[in-house]
């Protein structure tokens, strides 16, 4: 893809995708960046939203979907259009202040296959880098597809009901430049990646490489949408926590405004989860929280401004 600036794409270089009139295409769309999420858009074009991370969604339409770092969305795409070429943009998503991004837009074409070189270019306007409500509302589109085939079974019981606080803290550095860092936390505990596999240790039971006593909530209850606490230190270890085979697990994903509030892309590697409910603010409950049709997904995207909005 080429780069243009993040107003207005007028490019019309880049990957180039051919289209006939009347045909559907199936486009997996995959979002390569380290550390950004981003928009995607097709000019003069809806796309049909039927898969995200290999788990089938109830399919909806939009103009513009949300993915982040490592994720995957299936769309269907009907060219529907006349002859010409239409800007394809892929553009940063960021809603704090604080954290600057590369707010440059990644273009591509869809051209049809009558066009010649004097068709018309179709361009499109990549949603505001801070378009959080362009944001919630693809996220709040995903659904399973709960049918009578494809049935979502959400567990009526919970065996462990957990609260993750999900933020930033800094932490002595005797090699950076400034005598500190800063580090990502779960429940004020900062991961300390094992010289040792964890599913290795845990097979050969052997010790020294891990503990089980990280804390299922956190350890000092706050105003986790405020400024934070004074003491932005945090713990360090590589810490777990054991849940039995078949036990059903309920946890709650809240952000903080520690330093500042960031989006998170919350990644369950090798296992897919339910997504019962939503809400703002401090932490929610089932029963407090926004109750809708569950989404089978493994990728909990979390984001947050001021009010601490959870996606």
């Amino acid at each position: 893809m080429s780069v243009c600036d993040a107003n207005l794409c007028m490019h019309a270089d880049g990957f180039t995708l051919q289209v006939d009139k009347g045909k559907r295409y199936l486009l997996r769309i995959i979002n390569a960046a380290l550390n950004e999420d981003l928009f995607f858009k097709v000019a003069g074009h809806q796309l049909t939203v039927v898969e995200v991370d290999a788990a089938y969604t109830k399919p909806f339409t939009t103009d513009t979907l949300l993915l982040t770092p490592g994720q995957t969305t299936n769309v269907l795409l009907t060219a529907r259009q006349g002859a010409g070429r239409y800007i394809v943009t892929a553009s940063p998503f960021m809603d704090s202040p604080l954290v600057a991004v590369d707010n440059r837009t990644a273009t591509a074409t869809v051209q049809y296959a009558n066009s010649v070189s004097t068709s018309a270019v179709t361009t499109t306007k990549p949603p505001p880098q801070n378009a959080t409500p362009v944001a919630s509302s693809f996220t709040d589109s995903l659904r399973s597809l709960n049918s009578q085939q494809y049935p979502a079974k959400v567990p009526a019981t919970v065996d462990h009901s957990l609260l993750f606080t999900v933020g930033l803290g800094v932490n002595p550095c005797a090699t950076c430049a400034n005598g500190s860092r800063v580090v990502a936390d779960i429940n004020n505990v900062s991961f300390v990646m094992p010289t040792t596999a964890l599913l290795q240790a845990h097979y050969f039971n052997a010790s020294g490489v891990f503990t089980d006593d990280f804390p299922g909530q956190p350890p000092i209850a706050f105003n986790y949408t405020g400024s934070g606490p004074r003491n932005l230190q945090t713990m360090s270890g590589t810490r777990l926590y054991r849940v039995p085979y078949n036990a059903s697990v309920q946890l709650v994903l809240q952000d903080t405004g520690i330093i500042g509030p960031e989006n998170h892309p919350i990644h369950l590697h090798g296992y897919n989860f339910f997504v019962v409910g939503r809400g703002t603010s401090q932490p929610i409950s089932p029963s407090q929280a926004e109750r809708r049709k569950p989404n089978d997904n493994n990728v909990k995207f979390l984001m947050a401004r001021q009010t601490n909005r959870k996606i």
